[in-house]
Formats: structure tokens, C-alpha cells, sequence
């Protein structure tokens, strides 16, 4: 049996570890002679536990423990790649080339950035990864500047927080004689609340026609030529110049006199933008409050709410003014075509107060009613109703009025495409741009007890043509049911009302204004001469055939066979208005 023999083995009297190197070399040589012969080196890796495990004589460079020093490895007790004694040391590049450090642990996210630079769920190539971050940094970009303008326009909003502070002016320009007495926010208005008793009619004057309801069934698509009512008269009479008032007035039948537009505009007045002015007369113990010849109050509003900002330019057909007068002038028109023109009309106690004999007077009733606003204090007002329709052998009164579509860029809403199916969104499109004109039409409907108010869809032909129109759909509504919906509080109204006769009651006998300002939500109250406004009716243009113009020269009123004189001329024949005297 053949043994197994074990080499020979140093051994260091002297202490631990290998002898010295002169015992070193005898042992070598006594080993080397008792190793087996022609036994093959066996290859290894870097992963093999074999040599030195650990060397702690080597000088540590201070930065190898942190984490972002590249020497960390080179100067590790554990790293022997510089030693020539350790196999695979020093003068193997070749295998340091090939050698990769595996790290299985995802690279940390940052907290900020987008995340899509570090999504590693979809690998790509380097090139293709470039181009696609460079692409987005560049939407990056594009969207941020898109942001910073709306930033920007937002801040410019906010320095201005109302449109018509920059576009427009006042109603009236105000006198340096002029003293003011008072400026009223409209934010006390919101909380004020006033309960007043049914009205009781005192006179009904004129006239209605009844109210053709084949134009209920009118669609975008069977649309009616909005025509022309040239010998038609309406009047737009102020207070003081209503003969039923003064007599009224001389039968000390009440306190305080006003027309339903006045105090429409008075219970919208937190919801107006554009400037208006009503000029309030203390006489004696009574009070009236009247507009001026030629007032804003008789023109009609267009996207007075909007955030859409009109034209200056006074001369732009798209303009507040010209939109003003064009809405005045569908609006009239719109009354008068809607009905049954057959010569079969409801009179009343009186006819018409303003008209003269033989003259064709537009459909239209007026209602003068009275309201308790205290124990010793009456308000009466005169109302207007445009038509009446039988239903079950029941009369109904009716107020007729249009909305009219300029521009569908302005709205963002096309009448044409959209009346039909969303006509709840064009609605509710004209309440946010019109916010005002439909709340005082409301509130003459409510002062008129009308029983029922028509609104017109009545459309430009086209959108550069203001001449020629088109009534596209006519929508009925119960005018306490579209209140409530347009959050209109009828006890908030007469608030209103009853604060400001209060407010007026208390003044000196004379002549005061009341003026909304152009530039913040407030109304101020002036005291003016009593000659004041007397001669402001040279602004009002004279009928086209009364103009003396110079050769070549047109004016604006002229065009399209007069149809924005039809406006302006029935303002004129009123009886009652003071003329200047060259006109008398």
C-alpha cells in the first residue's frame, strides 16, 4: 500500500509566519525537491478566495469610502491589482479592459425632474434617446412660454379687473361745478331686501295686436326675414314728459314717478358694466326720475358682460355703440313683425299718450301702476306690454324682445348649428355675455305682471352685413320661472329701489344724477344746476332729411335705406322733448 508523503514544512523557531530569508532560501531549495514533479498550473479568477485575504499595511486614500470616488476600489485593502507577487496583478490591463462591475440595484430617482428621463421600462438606444429628450425639451419649452403668456395676461387682467375701465368712458361728463354728494359700492347692494305688495293699476293706454304663434315654430332651418317697420312710430318718452304722469302727479296719487326702464336699469344696476346716468328731480315732496334726450337707456346693450373685448373704434360696425343702436333697432323691428297685422287690436281705457291723430303707432300698451313702498310713500311707474294671445278664451299679456348675433366668433357659439339641439348652451351663452339686458327685460316683465316675454334669435345675414337680418327661433318663458333661473331676487330688486328713493328723499329740492362709474362697480350722486341738460339734446342727430350736410360728406346714419334712422327718428318725434329753440 502506497503512502501518502507531505512535503516538507518550515518551520520558524523565531515566531509566527515564514522563516527569515536565509531560511528562506534553504527551505526553498528542500521544497522544491520534495514537490511533485509535472503537476499543471491550474487557472483561477479573481472570485477565488486564494493569496493574501487582506493587506492592512497599505496606505488608504481618505476619499475611498465615499460614494462618488472613482479611486474606491483602487484603494481597497481588498484590491491587489498592483502587487506583482499576487497572480493577475500588476501587467494585466487586459483583464481590468474586460472586466465589468454588475450592479443589479436600479440608479436612485431624482425627487424633481420628469420622470420620463429616467424610465427604464422602454430601452433604447443612446442616439434615439437623445433625439427624443431633445425633442421634448423642446415642447418643454414651447409649453412654458405658452404659460408664461397667460401668466402675463392673467396679471394684466388683474391690474385691470374691469373691461370697460380702459374702454370706455363715462355716460356724462361730469362738471367741475358739479358737487358729489355720495358713492354708493355695489357691494352693498347684494345685501339689501325689500317686500313690497301686489301693484294696483291705475290707467291702461293704447293698444295690442295678438301675437302670431306660427313664429313658435321657427327653426334655423325655416328661417323669417326680419322686415322693416318704417311708418311705425315708438316713442321713448322720459318721465316728466308723460302727460299720464303729471296728471298723475297733480292728483297726488303718489310720492315717487319712474318708467320701467329706470328702474330696471336701477334693479340690474350691480350687473352692469357699460356707464349710464338717470337724472332724479326733487320737487316739493315728490321725486322723478328721468333720463336724459337722447340717454344710453334707449339703446340696448350688446355683450356688455362678455370677456371678449369689442372694438373701440366708434365708427366699427362690431362696435359697442353700433351694436347698441343695431339691437335697437332688431329689437323694434322683432315687436312689431311677430304679430297678427290683420287690423284686430285690444284697446284699453285710453289710447295712445303720445300719439297724434292718424298717425300709426307701434303695438304696444302701457301700464300705470302703484306700489306701496311705505306707509305715507307710493311709487308709480309706467310699464309697457308689446302684445297679448288668447288662450282658452283667457287673454295673456306678452313682452317681445330679441337677442341678436353679430359675430360667432365673439360667442363662440354658431345660432345656425346650435339652436336646434343645444339651445340650453346658446342660453346660457347670451346669460353670461348679456347678463344685464336679460336681467332688465326680465324686470320690466315682472313690473308689466306680463304673463308671458318672447325672446327672438334674430342673426346678422351675414356676419359683415348689420343691414339685413334673419329671426332664426322665438322662445317663450314665464317670466318668474326665468328669474329664478337667472338667479334674479325680485326682493333684492325693490332693495335697491327702495334704498336709493330713501337716499334721494333726504336731499334739497333740486336736480341731482345719478351716474354709474365707468371704471369701478359704484354709482354716484351728483347735485347739478337746474338748468342742466337742457340743451343736451343738439347730440341726438336730426332725421335725414332735416341734415344739411356738407357736398361729399355722409354720415354714419345714412346708409342702407336709413335703417339705424329708424332708431334715431322715432327718439325724435316725441312730443313733449325740448327742442332747441333754431327747431321750434
Amino acid at each position: 500500500m502506497v503512502g501518502f508523503e507531505v512535503g516538507f514544512v518550515p518551520f520558524n523557531p523565531d515566531g509566527w509566519g515564514p522563516p527569515d530569508a536565509a531560511s528562506a532560501t534553504t527551505t526553498t531549495t528542500t521544497t522544491a525537491s520534495t514537490l511533485p514533479l509535472n503537476v499543471p498550473f491550474a487557472p483561477f479568477s479573481r472570485s477565488d478566495k486564494i493569496g493574501r485575504i487582506a493587506d492592512w499595511t497599505r496606505n488608504i486614500n481618505p476619499n475611498a469610502g465615499r460614494p462618488n470616488s472613482k479611486q474606491n476600489a483602487a484603494d481597497s485593502v481588498f484590491d491587489f491589482t498592483a502587487d506583482d507577487s499576487f497572480p493577475g496583478g500588476a501587467g494585466t490591463g487586459e483583464d481590468d479592459a474586460t472586466f465589468r462591475l454588475v450592479d443589479g440595484k436600479p440608479p436612485p430617482r431624482p425627487k424633481f425632474g420628469p420622470k420620463w428621463r429616467f424610465n427604464q421600462h422602454r430601452p433604447q438606444l443612446p442616439q434615439r434617446r437623445d433625439e427624443e429628450v431633445e425633442a421634448k425639451k423642446r415642447e418643454a419649452e414651447k409649453e412654458r412660454a405658452r404659460r408664461d403668456r397667460l401668466y402675463n395676461l392673467n396679471r394684466s387682467n388683474q391690474n385691470q379687473p374691469r373691461r370697460e375701465a380702459a374702454a370706455f368712458k363715462s355716460s356724462v361728463d361730469i362738471q367741475p361745478e358739479w358737487n358729489m354728494l355720495d358713492q354708493i359700492p355695489f357691494s352693498t347692494f347684494s345685501k339689501l331686501s325689500f317686500s313690497v305688495p301686489e301693484p294696483e293699476d291705475l290707467l291702461l293706454c293704447g293698444g295690442l295686436e295678438f301675437y302670431d304663434r306660427s313664429f313658435d315654430r321657427t327653426t334655423p332651418k325655416n328661417e323669417r326675414r326680419l322686415e322693416r317697420f318704417k311708418n311705425r312710430n315708438f316713442f321713448k318718452v322720459t318721465t316728466t314728459d308723460d302727460p299720464v304722469i303729471r296728471r298723475l302727479a297733480n292728483e297726488d296719487k303718489a310720492t315717487v314717478f319712474a318708467t320701467d326702464t329706470i328702474l330696471a336699469t336701477l334693479m340690474c344696476a350691480p350687473r352692469s358694466v357699460y356707464s349710464w346716468d338717470i337724472v332724479i328731480q326733487r320737487v316739493g315732496n315728490k321725486l322723478f326720475f328721468d333720463k336724459r334726450d337722447g340717454s344710453q337707456l334707449d339703446l340696448l346693450s350688446v355683450h356688455e358682460t362678455s370677456q371678449e373685448p369689442l372694438p373701440e373704434a366708434k365708427d366699427d360696425m362690431n362696435s359697442a355703440y353700433s351694436l347698441s343702436v343695431e339691437a335697437a333697432y332688431i329689437n323694434q323691428n322683432f315687436s312689431q313683425q311677430v304679430l297678427v297685422r290683420d287690423g284686430n287690436k285690444v284697446t284699453f281705457d285710453e289710447p295712445n299718450p303720445f300719439a297724434t291723430e292718424g298717425e300709426e303707432v307701434a303695438s304696444v300698451a302701457y301700464r300705470y301702476r302703484r306700489w306701496k313702498l311705505d306707509d305715507d310713500m307710493f311709487l308709480v311707474a309706467r310699464c309697457e306690454v308689446q302684445s297679448v294671445v288668447e288662450v282658452n278664451k283667457q287673454r295673456s299679456f306678452l313682452t317681445l324682445n330679441a337677442l341678436n348675433e353679430f359675430d360667432s366668433k365673439y360667442s363662440g357659439v354658431d345660432w345656425r348649428q346650435k339652436l336646434e339641439t343645444q339651445r340650453g348652451a346658446v342660453l346660457a351663452t347670451e346669460l353670461k355675455n348679456n347678463a344685464n339686458k336679460l336681467a332688465k327685460w326680465t324686470s320690466q316683465a315682472l313690473l308689466a305682471s306680463a304673463d308671458l316675454m318672447k325672446l327672438g334669435y334674430v342673426s346678422r345675414v351675414h356676419p359683415r352685413d348689420h343691414y339685413n337680418h334673419v329671426i332664426l327661433a322665438v322662445v317663450g318663458y314665464k317670466p318668474k320661472d326665468f328669474a329664478s333661473q337667472i338667479n334674479l331676487n325680485t326682493s333684492n330688486m325693490w332693495g335697491i329701489v327702495k334704498s336709493i328713493v330713501d337716499l334721494c328723499m333726504k336731499l334739497n329740492e333740486g336736480k341731482y344724477v345719478l351716474v354709474k362709474d365707468p371704471s369701478k362697480p359704484q354709482v354716484r350722486i351728483y347735485e347739478v344746476p337746474a338748468d342742466a341738460f337742457e340743451n343736451y339734446y343738439v347730440e341726438e342727430p336730426l332725421p335725414e332729411e332735416e341734415q344739411v350736410q356738407p357736398p361729399g360728406q355722409e354720415t354714419e346714419h345714412a346708409e342702407a335705406d336709413g335703417a339705424t334712422n329708424d332708431v334715431e327718428d322715432k327718439d325724435i318725434d316725441v312730443p313733449g322733448l325740448r327742442l332747441p329753440e333754431i327747431l321750434v
